[in-house]
């Protein structure tokens, strides 16, 4: 069944930057709508300020003025000097009581404004207005300024204040992401500390600058460290306990069994004598199997402890020169310098390596040697004569109980267990067929991730 699609896991940091982000932007541009507003009231002001006061002061110039002339009834357009040349934000006009237009300016039409003759503002289509009058109402002077110069003006203040908090958003974008990713800089090392746990490394984590609200939590988890500690030790107590009561009466039973067969002279008898042994023989290498592989699952690997990869090697092979029947086909070769310390224990590290050596020496062919080699990163690899194997068999070899296709004696938990054991030492066992440079040959490389 297909499984449904399911979004990555959402980042803290993200979520804070782009939370923050916004309601910064949004705290901003309600800012500069509340200053559009007042600013907006206050250049309403501004321009009814400058209407009233325009008019009021053209009352008495324009009453002087019509005072001189003699043909009043006919309007007279004011003429604007060529040497103030720019548009007129203002225009006026000068009425007598009955509504006709005496005077007006330059851009003004000749035709009266939509503004009754009263004292006071009036808004009207195309602009407001502004209306003075002499103290004996004959004379009226009504100022008129643009609708259109208004909206320019607040568009020209909006965007005067709206510019700089363009400027500044990606500013604070910066200083956003500056400072959530200085502030949960001790969070995403707290991560990084508990992702490094695993099977191989349950050592406490240290608290290095730690802020207090994660003080706890580090608590919490070295507590769980400590725990799983005494869990795995307590399960390596158990199986080496167990691996003892179990190997004394299986080696009991096959003394009593060899004992007896050096007694046993009828053949029949005898046959069934060298049976027993046979079984109790090939019991003793499955249980001693079943022991490792139960020492690997309670992880033995898991150490805070180093070892000297040189050293544990130089041992192994040792013993298989002196107590193997096999001890001929192996060659060995020392390509390190110097002593290489690896985390996890000696013991589980011979396991591997005498797993190995005995899948080598079993499945490999009797007329070819095992090479042995310690390279000079710190590796080992080790090599063997055999059939080429194809990409899924070397992957089912690695499986508990699966031989392959192979003839030998044998329980099929040896790569198993090495598996195990350098997953837990945090190595990797790396299976190779055919040999690189051959058409055939089987290559096991135990990798290490700080060989140098």
């Amino acid at each position: 069944m297909r499984k449904p699609f399911a979004f990555p896991p959402k980042s803290l940091a993200g979520q804070l930057m782009l939370w923050i982000t916004a309601s910064v932007t949004v705290l901003w541009l309600v800012a500069v709508g509340f200053g559009a507003l007042v600013m907006h009231d206050e250049f309403g002001e501004i321009f009814d300020s400058s209407l009233q006061e325009t008019a009021e002061r053209l009352v008495p110039l324009v009453v002087d003025d019509l005072r001189r002339r003699n043909d009043i009834n006919e309007p007279r357009r004011i003429e604007r000097s060529p040497s103030q040349p720019g548009e007129e934000y203002l225009t006026y006009q000068v009425r007598d009581a009955n509504g006709q237009v005496l005077l007006h300016s330059h851009t003004a039409s000749e035709q009266p404004f939509e503004a009754p003759l009263k004292v006071g503002f009036r808004d009207g289509e195309t602009g407001r207005f502004y209306t003075a009058s002499t103290p004996d109402g004959s004379i009226f002077v009504q100022v008129k300024d643009s609708a259109a110069e208004r909206q320019e003006a607040m568009f020209e203040g909006t965007l005067a204040l709206l510019l700089p908090v363009l400027l500044i958003v990606p500013v604070t974008v910066l200083a956003v992401w500056f400072v959530v990713r200085r502030v949960l800089s001790p969070v995403e090392t707290l991560r990084a500390a508990i992702g490094e746990k695993d099977g191989g490394n349950l050592a406490a984590i240290e608290a290095v600058s730690l802020p207090q609200e994660l003080q706890p939590i580090l608590r919490s988890v070295n507590l769980l460290l400590a725990r799983l500690r005494s869990v795995l030790a307590a399960e390596r107590e158990f199986t080496s306990n167990s691996a003892h009561e179990l190997r004394t009466p299986i080696a009991g039973a096959l003394a009593q069994t060899q004992l007896l067969l050096s007694e046993l002279k009828d053949a029949p008898v005898r046959a069934r004598a060298q049976q027993i042994e046979a079984s109790l023989q090939k019991l003793t290498k499955l249980t001693e199997k079943l022991l490792q592989l139960a020492r690997a699952e309670a992880g033995i690997g898991v150490s805070e402890t180093t070892f000297d990869v040189a050293d544990v090697v130089g041992v192994v092979v040792t013993d298989f020169q002196r107590a193997s029947e096999d001890a001929g086909r192996i060659r060995f070769r020392n390509d390190f310098a110097g002593q290489g310390q690896r985390e996890g224990t000696a013991d589980a590290f011979a396991i591997v390596l005498r797993n190995l050596v005995e899948n080598a020496l079993l499945h490999g062919r009797v007329d070819e040697p095992v090479e042995i080699l310690l390279t000079g990163e710190g590796n080992v690899r080790i090599l063997n004569g055999a059939a080429r194997l194809s990409d899924a068999e070397l992957s089912t070899v690695r499986k508990r109980f699966s031989r392959g296709k192979t003839l030998a004696a044998g329980s099929g938990l040896g790569l198993s267990i090495a598996d195990r054991l350098l997953a837990q030492m945090r190595a990797s066992l790396v299976l190779t067929s055919p040999i690189p440079g051959r058409v055939d040959g089987f290559q096991a490389d135990v990798m290490f991730p700080d060989a140098r």
